[in-house]
């Protein structure tokens, strides 16, 4: 069994509006709500064995008021009660806040210190590892390809807009308008090549021992999981990988707050989490997986509904 949550982007302000102005967002309140699904998950019998947190921890608005250090500490401190280990993806709010640089020496890293799970590229924060017989989990970096939190010097940053450009034409690179594919905006980012051939190998591996792979990473990658906003750059190519392996049962994302939620044609569930940031506090935004040989059960709280995902 594992714990799952997404998009808490905890701030210690008064509620405000997404972008469009629209949406309520309780900055402030998501972290009792982080706390409530800690507290939750620890009474759990029999219990956990780790906790996925899906990306944008805290939020953008933390930058700006220079409070990104210590919204990050209270929000590891909740993760931190948990006596299992937490996987971490990175999504756009981390990178407002800091360089990737940066991330990797903080509790937001959680790929394996030795290097041997994941990508030759030790900038990619892609990993795999294996919690339990015959299943193993593969951690996605959804933002290998982003101009978020990168030196606007480096080769991979001016790749990064080199690609964004040619898609999208607007003066504002995180408006949509206009695209005919919309999820080239900069608040999205995507997967080299590099971390797609890598994946490959991984889920070959898997094949071979018939083990069930769950993959986890910010951006949804399947259109009818997700709006066409809020998709990887190259999510297609991502599902590629994917439907050409038999091994993968299930994929997990955040980023688009009402979640979603499809089996695709080729048996893969996609699970889009809902984000806990436009949860009102008297309701919540977590779950627990429980996993068995044919199927994952899905017991969620308050906006998240409950769902069997059978293999």
């Amino acid at each position: 069994a594992f714990g799952v949550i997404a998009d808490i982007q905890f701030a210690d302000a008064e509620d405000g509006h997404d972008f469009g102005g629209s949406r309520r967002r309780y900055y402030r309140h998501s972290l009792r709500l982080l706390r409530e699904a800690v507290r939750a998950w620890a009474s759990e019998n029999p219990p956990i064995d780790f906790v996925l947190q899906l990306g944008d921890s805290i939020d953008g608005l933390n930058a700006r008021r220079g409070e990104a250090e210590g919204a990050l500490q209270q929000v590891l401190e909740a993760l931190g009660r948990l006596p299992v280990p937490v996987h971490h993806a990175w999504g756009n709010h981390e990178l407002y806040n800091f360089s990737r640089a940066r991330l990797v020496h903080t509790g937001l890293c959680s790929r394996p210190a030795g290097g041997s799970d994941g990508p030759p590229d030790r900038e990619c924060q892609a990993y795999h590892c294996s919690p339990a017989a015959r299943l193993r989990l593969v951690v996605l970096d959804a933002y290998d390809l982003s101009t978020l939190g990168r030196d606007p010097g480096s080769p991979r940053y001016q790749e990064s807009l080199r690609l964004l450009r040619e898609k999208n034409p607007n003066d504002d690179l995180n408006s949509p308008a206009g695209l005919k594919e919309p999820q080239f905006v900069a608040f999205n980012g995507g997967f080299s090549q590099a971390q797609l051939d890598w994946f490959d190998e991984v889920l070959k591996f898997s094949d071979e021992n018939q083990e069930k792979v769950v993959v986890m990473g910010h951006l949804p990658i399947h259109p009818d999981a997700s709006d066409r906003v809020c998709l990887a750059w190259n999510y297609d190519a991502a599902l590629s990988v994917i439907h050409s392996h038999r091994c993968v049962v299930c994929v997990l994302a955040g980023h688009l707050h009402d979640g979603g939620y499809c089996l695709d044609s080729h048996g893969v569930h996609h699970l889009t989490l809902e984000g806990v940031i436009e949860t009102p506090p008297e309701s919540n935004a977590f779950g627990t997986i429980y996993v068995y040989e044919d199927k994952m059960i899905l017991k969620g709280r308050g906006r998240i509904a409950d769902r069997v995902m059978h293999f």
